[in-house]
Formats: C-alpha cells, structure tokens, sequence
C-alpha cells in the first residue's frame, strides 16, 4: 500500500477518534464560545499531542503483538470490532453539558493546551479507541516491519486531529450563539454511529472471509 494511503487512512482516523464529544471538545467549544476561534485551537493542540503518542502506542504496539501471535489476526479484528462497538454505544449514549458561563479561565497558549494535554492522556478509552481501531484495520495497516508506513500513518492522525480542532474551532466561533447541549448531543450521535458501522463492517468482512 502507498505512503498516501498510509496518511489518508491516518487523517480519517486521527478525525474519528477526536470528534466524540468528551471532555477536551467541551473544553476546547467553551473557550471558542467565550474567547474565540485561537483559543479553541490552543486547547485542541494539547490534545493533539496526546493523541499522537496514543496513536504511536497503539500502531506499534499492534504491529509488535501482531508479529508475535502471527496466524492471530482474526482474533484482533473479532476484539477491536467489539470494542469500537462498545465504544459506539457509550459515545452515542453520552450527554455533554456546556456551560456557556461560569468558571472558564483562559490562560493563554501553554496554559489551555497543558491542560487538555492532561485531559486526554488520563482518558483510557482513548489509547483503547486506537487499539481497537488499527487492530481492526487488518491488511489496511502497515506490516509489523514497516516502520516508515507506521510513522506515515500516525502523522496521518496528527494531521487530523489537528484538522478537527481548527475546524470545530471555526465554526463554534462562527456560529457560537447556536451551540448549545442538543447540538453537541447530534455530533456525539453521528460519532457514535461512525464507530458502530466501523465495527460492523470488520465482522461483515470476517463473516465474508468465513465463509467464502
């Protein structure tokens, strides 16, 4: 498989584990709301960071298992279907509040990027998010010897990641006056749904390979 496609698949998926609504993103909408489209950014940047020392756990730590339980693939894909799955369910089920008063300090760039750095690093579902979403990719992932390919992929999550921070940015600090609990509710559902139809598609692909 091409370099591109390393990063492509990298990109989308760098957007998919950042999207759900959890804590950084209601962090990251507040400061947008209250201060504006840098300040949203600047939180976003932190979690950045930790998503792509997760992302570089995961992808080499499923290259390493991979190379050690070789002939065990499906077994991978049979458990990160179910995770991403599970990880649906909880997302689609999940209702964050966003305050658009109160106690939201802005402490310019290294301050809000440290702290949602913090945030995300101390989530675990997250370094499991991406553990359940590369042992899932199956052959879409690069081979346990392609280190090249591996590191393509994580800059591919960087670059996503990055771009959903800017363009959630933007947007909030655009439209700031119509963002409220409903909304954040919708985009918690579409994340959710994405994840659940991921996890389908790899046991509709083991079912195909099972019994063709």
């Amino acid at each position: 498989m091409a370099f591109f496609e390393y990063a492509l698949i990298g990109y989308f998926v760098g957007i998919l584990t950042t999207a759900p609504v959890g804590p950084v993103n209601v962090m990251a909408i507040q400061h947008a709301v209250r201060s504006g489209f840098h300040h949203g950014v600047y939180v976003g940047l932190g979690a950045v960071v930790a998503d792509t020392i997760y992302a570089a756990a995961a992808i080499f730590g499923v290259a390493a298992v991979t190379q050690f339980v070789e002939g065990q693939i499906k077994l991978i894909e049979i458990v990160g279907g179910a995770l991403l799955i599970i990880f649906g369910l909880k997302i689609w089920n999940t209702h964050p509040h966003l305050s658009k008063k109160g106690n939201v300090k802005e402490h310019g760039f290294l301050g809000d990027a440290t702290a949602a750095f913090f945030l995300a690093i101390t989530n675990p579902g997250t370094i499991l998010a991406f553990v359940a979403i590369f042992g899932g990719l199956g052959d879409l992932r690069p081979a346990h010897d392609n280190y090249f390919g591996a590191l393509v992929m994580v800059a591919g999550v960087t670059a996503g990641a990055t771009s959903w921070w800017v363009i959630v940015s933007a947007a909030v600090s655009r439209f700031r006056t119509r963002i409220d609990d409903q909304w954040l509710d919708r985009a918690n559902h579409i994340a959710g749904a994405i994840l659940l139809a991921f996890g389908a598609l790899i046991y509709l692909d083991l079912a195909f390979d099972l019994f063709s």
